[in-house]
């Protein structure tokens, strides 16, 4: 049966994202949460990031800002939420004991949410086992430890070492990953190998501990980092914004990269 209602367990941050995606695929939504003020809250929210979105251009989808929030209701009742749908999507805190009581997932679910997360527009991934932090994460604290490492020895600003991914790395990783940057980067997997796996242990071997994230190197950082952007709500929300705008037009020419 293909879905055509859903079910958003969670209407805070990451609830209210997935609502405008799936709205923005056509589908109805029910978002649920335990407190009428947080549902009215999120609601406002996501009718207040539809209509920048639709002004700016960068409305995802075939249907009008009004036409994607009539799609979305919203719900206090859990059985109410989740009757008729045929997909439901847990977004509730990062607790384990309340994780564990939401899920028994099986194996024709997950195949059933990856066409789904397809059809919707997201890049869904697979994962063949559980492991600590996922795979994002756990790619983006490695560079943030090394990032922090490189900065607390004194040999790079912390202004500077972002700029070595905002106009470095991050121009190719936006568009293709570091296996497939290997690849091309030589004959393929195995000549790039031959060529620089000695470079890279010898390089890897100098990496240092996991750093702590605090004392005087956090101070530093935090220092360099609020010069550039001050620790003001009014200025922090203009750069997310800032980013946020320029995110939402590089996925534009993602989408149409793979078109081409």
């Amino acid at each position: 049966m293909e879905p055509s209602q859903v079910a958003i367990i969670g209407s805070g941050l990451i609830g209210r994202s997935w609502a405008m995606v799936f709205a923005a695929g056509g589908f109805k939504v029910k978002l649920y949460d335990i407190a009428q003020q947080q549902l009215t809250s999120a609601l406002e929210n996501i009718r207040k990031q539809m209509k920048e979105l639709e002004e700016s251009g960068f409305l995802k989808g075939a249907l009008s800002a009004e036409q994607q929030l009539a799609l979305i209701s919203i719900c206090t009742d859990l059985k109410a939420a989740v009757e008729g749908a045929t997909f439901i999507q847990e977004c509730t805190p990062e607790n384990l004991e309340l994780k564990k009581k939401i899920f028994e997932t099986d194996p024709s679910t997950t195949e059933r949410t990856y066409a789904l997360m397809k059809k919707i527009g997201q890049s869904p991934v697979k994962l063949n086992r559980e492991i600590e932090g996922f795979v994002l994460n756990r790619l983006q604290y490695a560079v943030i430890s090394e990032a922090w490492r490189l900065v607390g020895e004194g040999l790079i600003s912390p202004t500077d070492l972002d700029l070595v991914m905002s106009d470095g790395l991050g121009m190719r990783y936006a568009f293709i990953g570091p296996l497939e940057t290997m690849h091309l980067n030589a004959e393929g997997i195995s000549n790039y190998c031959e060529r620089y796996r000695e470079g890279m242990r010898l390089v890897l071997n100098t990496f240092g501990p996991v750093p702590e994230f605090s004392g005087e190197i956090e101070q530093k950082i935090s220092q360099a980092m609020s010069e550039k952007i001050p620790v003001v709500p009014k200025v922090l929300d203009a750069r997310r914004k800032w980013r946020d705008e320029y995110l939402t037009g590089l996925a534009k020419l993602k989408k149409q990269m793979k078109s081409d």
